[in-house]
């Protein structure tokens, strides 16, 4: 039987592998985003999944996409809140007000509003699932991205303590940690931090990958493989876990 997921940010990028693995289960996917082009390219890709614009930044603008959603789903058994923004690269004392606000905004408040608009649904279902995308970010401290890291060890606690709340329905919330993520974003910060330093991509990649126990990056369909599995019956008794899948991270530098 078909399931109903929701995926937040699920327009392009790692939400978007999510959304295709729940696809290609045979599941009733529903997926919002900032960005109208990405999501009419996915829609065209697949004309089953079910979209709506949502700048997620906008408290007052969620709930009425959710009950379209809700609408459009028929009730909701896996909520997938995978978004985030990362914010400037700078240090604290330089960190404006603002930006502190916007990321963890976004990060955390619109995390908090998808999931209480969620759960009088997810108590409906048989199998509720709540999977929180955090980071590496969410385990170690990471210099210059002050806001992205505190809304990411944020969603820890979330998590943690929403399984405690929703176990007694039978609703399990876990979240996953990525880290460094293969794809075209990677490799342009990697790029460019080889011109700036005037050494080879190869180099800046090696230096990269130095301090973990796997020499790759992450390939993001292994994370929807992760996210699959953990809204599965395989996953019954997993709740309450924080799950990194970055080839062994020591610190982040």
């Amino acid at each position: 039987m078909a399931r109903k997921v929701f995926i937040s940010a699920g327009g392009s990028g790692i939400g978007r592998c999510i959304a295709e693995a729940f696809l290609k289960q045979g599941d009733d996917v529903f997926v919002c985003d900032i960005n109208q082009q990405s999501l009419q390219q996915f829609k065209q890709d697949y004309p089953q999944l079910q979209i709506a614009y949502c700048d997620l930044g906008q408290m007052n603008a969620i709930q009425p996409m959710f009950e379209t959603a809700m609408q459009a789903l028929g009730g909701l058994d896996i909520l997938v809140n995978n978004t985030g923004i990362s914010g400037p690269t700078v240090a604290a004392d330089e960190l404006s007000f603002e930006d502190w606000t916007q990321v963890l905004n976004l990060n955390l408040n619109s995390t908090f509003m998808m999931t209480k608009l969620a759960i009088p649904y997810l108590k409906q279902s048989n199998s509720g699932v709540i999977i929180n995308l955090s980071s590496i970010a969410g385990r170690m401290g990471y210099p210059f991205r002050l806001a992205y890291s505190t809304s990411k060890w944020g969603i820890i606690g979330f998590t943690k303590t929403l399984s405690m709340e929703l176990g007694a329905f039978d609703i399990r919330v876990n979240a996953v940690l990525p880290g460094a993520v293969d794809g075209e974003r990677v490799q342009r910060v990697l790029q460019a931090r080889a011109d700036a330093m005037n050494i080879s991509l190869e180099e800046v990649t090696q230096n990269a990958l130095a301090n973990q126990s796997l020499k790759q990056f992450v390939n993001p369909k292994h994370i929807a493989d992760l996210c699959v599995f953990l809204a599965s019956d395989s996953a019954s008794s997993i709740s309450g876990q924080i799950l990194p899948i970055d080839g062994d991270k020591q610190r982040l530098t």
